[in-house]
């Protein structure tokens, strides 16, 4: 029996990860020599990933692909293990030759999707993207694949249907989709894949959502989030995700450090995980100017629940986003709305709570757990006054 992560929650599954052991002398050099075929996993009797691919069982595409993952290093310098990793396809794409490997980063405790391209004899990766649920890419059932501008998917041998945006069921081949026109640059949509029934899940699964953040998003972030509720899907409709992602956005608002420096070429700590949602603190009106909504998203990450906050005017406009913030009794934003940069206060209100700001400062919006006002030059420390404590954010001068 082995305890797996599946889709956020832990369960025992009989899903058996047999993987080479590390020894000493000429056995164990020759088997760690080529990386495996296949990705070692069973679910009960099923081969979770079997060797797939019109290439997986040429050994001279196996030798090739193996030495250009034996070369390659994270962006922190980490190399893979070999023995746990696997080549879970290997193949033509339109003329191309194709590999698809995931590998296991033991110095990151990570899981990286490698796609190699084949050039003469030779094999050189071209996109790296680390898997950003905890666990292994292997339990995994659906993985993107950008070949250009275009997505595919490959799925697990437990997928039985795999619909695209548009609900319509997409064309597999030995594992992998054909292109999936659908998928925006910079816009989340959802694939649906249906699950057969196995040992670690007996019933099944009719529906297993994913959102897909767009063919724009930058490696090594990983493009695909969980989404069972369906309340990701809803909350980033109509968002730009490239927006949400960029150098200001939200979702790479917490870097990942690493041995005491921030690496900025790392996945952040902050990159969506799952349980994205939205809540509506309301309509604005500044000045006399058009209504805007006040859009509050939260999603759960690798640095825990994060916010942030999304001005978009009802009748068009630039919208404007805030950079994410920690869960807080008061939650505090710098929303950089053009031309009149914002400061927005938000908190769960009720009879004994109160907000206070300091002297002089204009409320450009003042409702009950809402409070709008003008970004000051200075440092500004705003205090919320609860029945036991008092909870105190500070946000710096533009």
């Amino acid at each position: 029996m082995a305890s797996v992560r599946w889709r956020g929650r832990t369960v025992t599954a009989l899903l058996a990860l047999t993987v080479t052991a590390a020894g000493c002398g000429p056995v164990a050099q020759r088997q760690e020599t080529r990386l495996p075929v296949g990705y070692d996993s069973l679910d009960g009797a099923l081969e979770v990933w079997p060797p797939r691919g019109s290439l997986a069982g040429n050994a001279e595409v196996t030798a090739a692909v193996t030495e250009t993952v034996r070369d390659w290093r994270s962006p922190i310098d980490d190399r893979a293990h070999l023995p746990t990793s696997g080549i879970l396809w290997s193949g033509e794409v339109g003329g191309t030759r194709l590999a698809l490997v995931a590998a296991d980063v033991p110095g990151e405790s990570a899981s990286w999707l490698l796609q190699l391209t084949g050039e003469g004899d030779r094999f050189t990766v071209s996109r790296a993207v680390e898997y950003t649920d905890p666990g292994y890419l292997a339990y995994a059932d659906v993985l993107p694949v950008q070949l250009g501008d275009e997505r595919r998917y490959l799925t697990s041998a437990r997928v039985t249907r795999l619909a695209g945006p548009d609900g319509r069921p997409l064309s597999v081949t030995d594992g992998l989709t054909g292109p999936v026109a659908a998928v925006p640059a910079c816009a989340a949509v959802a694939v649906t894949a249906t699950l057969r029934a196995t040992e670690s899940l007996p019933r099944g699964r009719a529906a297993d959502p994913l959102i897909d953040l767009g063919t724009a998003t930058r490696a090594p972030r990983y493009p695909l989030v969980r989404d069972e509720t369906g309340a990701g899907r809803r909350a980033l409709a109509g968002l730009d995700t490239c927006q949400l992602a960029g150098e200001d956005g939200p979702f790479v608002s917490v870097p990942r450090r690493v041995r005491d420096r921030d690496t900025p070429e790392s996945v952040p700590r902050s990159w969506p995980v799952e349980q994205v949602t939205a809540k509506t603190l309301g309509e604005i009106t500044l000045g006399g100017g058009a209504p805007a909504e006040l859009k509050q998203l939260s999603w759960v990450s690798e640095a825990g629940t994060l916010t942030a906050l999304v001005h978009r005017p009802a009748e068009g406009g630039p919208t404007a986003v805030s950079v994410a913030d920690r869960a807080n009794p008061l939650q505090a934003y710098v929303l950089p709305v053009p031309g009149q940069p914002l400061v927005v206060l938000s908190w769960r209100s009720s009879k004994g709570t109160s907000l206070s700001t300091p002297p002089g400062t204009q409320r450009l919006v003042d409702r009950p757990g809402l409070v709008v006002v003008p970004q000051a030059a200075e440092k500004q420390t705003f205090i919320l006054a609860g029945a036991e404590r008092n909870y105190y954010r500070s946000v710096n001068g533009r």
